[in-house]
């Protein structure tokens, strides 16, 4: 148990500065099942945090950990059943408990969702549902009545994970050009919702991880002109946008 615990606090010591250096809010990643996407890495995590016992509760306990010394957002991000196998009611009220501010549940769609939704709005914290570019007028309107926090949009079709280039099925997004002619790199970013803030956006330039066209960018203050680029921000961030 202090091995555990020590690693357990190694962690939170990690995770606690990456957010005190750049994240507006954080999930967890509460998986102490298999993936259902069918991604390689996802799975091979799973394999190891089980191997390590690693348990909701533990995960709660480095919620704790972390709630000491970091004020964003933390969401528990993970699958229904060992949710379900907690009960509904406990895991609300210890999840609150140690600091956290809701759960992104990957496969409770919200006509299932109801129980688990009840308990978490008594505890005071957001259960977040999912869409995706497949999710009809029907579903968008039925998750935006029910879900709180904020919307979970799975960008494009597939398995998710890192990727070299940009998904052919990927949707192009319209705007404006303005009376310039012209957009501004850090703007463009926050419109398009690849990041959450002109703050966010500039760091992802210093780190050399915003590419337009294949390109990496490397001056912030970049303006792009009329046309349609192709947008890459890290490793899973992608957009095809027209300026216009």
């Amino acid at each position: 148990m202090r091995a555990v615990r020590v690693v357990g606090l190694a962690v939170a010591l990690a995770v606690g500065a990456a957010l005190q250096a750049a994240a507006q809010s954080a999930s967890i990643v509460a998986r102490v099942t298999d993936p259902d996407r069918g991604v390689v890495v996802d799975a091979s995590l799973a394999g190891r945090a089980l191997a390590a016992g690693t348990s909701l509760h533990r995960v709660l306990e480095l919620v704790t950990e972390l709630r000491r010394d970091v004020d964003v957002p933390i969401v528990l991000f993970g699958y229904y059943n060992p949710f379900f196998r907690y009960g509904h009611a406990a895991l609300a009220r210890d999840a609150a408990a140690a600091g956290a501010d809701g759960f992104l549940c990957v496969d409770l769609p919200p006509e299932e969702g109801g129980d688990f939704q009840a308990a978490v709005r008594a505890a005071g914290l957001d259960l977040i549902f999912l869409l995706a570019p497949t999710s009809g007028p029907g579903r968008i309107r039925s998750v935006a009545r029910t879900a709180s926090g904020f919307v979970y949009f799975v960008s494009v079709l597939g398995v998710t994970g890192a990727r070299a280039e940009l998904p052919s099925d990927l949707p192009e997004q319209r705007v404006e050009a303005g009376a310039s002619g012209e957009r501004g790199l850090l703007e463009l970013l926050v419109e398009l919702g690849l990041v959450a803030s002109r703050g966010e956006a500039r760091r992802l330039v210093a780190q050399r991880a915003v590419a337009i066209d294949e390109r990496i960018v490397e001056d912030a203050a970049l303006r792009l002109g009329t046309g349609t680029h192709q947008i890459r921000v890290g490793k899973r961030r992608f957009a095809r946008v027209e300026i216009a």
